[in-house]
């Protein structure tokens, strides 16, 4: 087949293609892409602050790492949209939404609140960083 395929192709562009496709890897992993809710830390703030809570900030980047879209956003029911979800801490508590992993059976349950409340007062709802969170209480 190959010698087919260089009987129609002189040899110089044959030579120029590997070449082209490397430098074309090498500059798409080089060039930064900008940052978004895939890898960023989502602040939750619609209730919390109001309930005398601090906002909650829920690592994306984190969950994205080890789950596919549909998991949260097609099994779970959350919507794509930052700020979108109506979530109550009842609905937690029997299961839904964040309740359905954070159960104390696949991961830690609604009773140890400041590891989701963390945020610092008054950050509002949104989507805030890249492709690393800087910790609980960061934010």
């Amino acid at each position: 087949m190959t010698s087919r395929l260089r009987s129609h192709i002189p040899l110089p562009a044959l030579g120029l293609f590997p070449g082209a496709v490397m430098m074309l890897g090498v500059f798409m992993l080089l060039t930064p892409f900008p940052s978004s809710a895939e890898y960023g830390d989502v602040v939750i703030n619609k209730r919390a602050e109001q309930a005398g809570m601090r906002p909650v900030i829920f690592p994306h980047w984190f969950h994205r790492i080890r789950f596919r879209c549909r998991v949260c956003h097609t099994e779970v029911g959350f919507e794509i949209r930052a700020g979108s979800n109506n979530i109550l801490m009842a609905d937690i508590i029997e299961g839904r939404f964040c309740g359905k992993c954070h159960n104390n059976k696949i991961a830690w349950g609604p009773q140890n609140c400041q590891l989701c409340h963390s945020g610092l007062p008054g950050l509002e709802s949104g989507v805030i960083g890249g492709p690393t969170t800087g910790g609980p209480s960061k934010w």
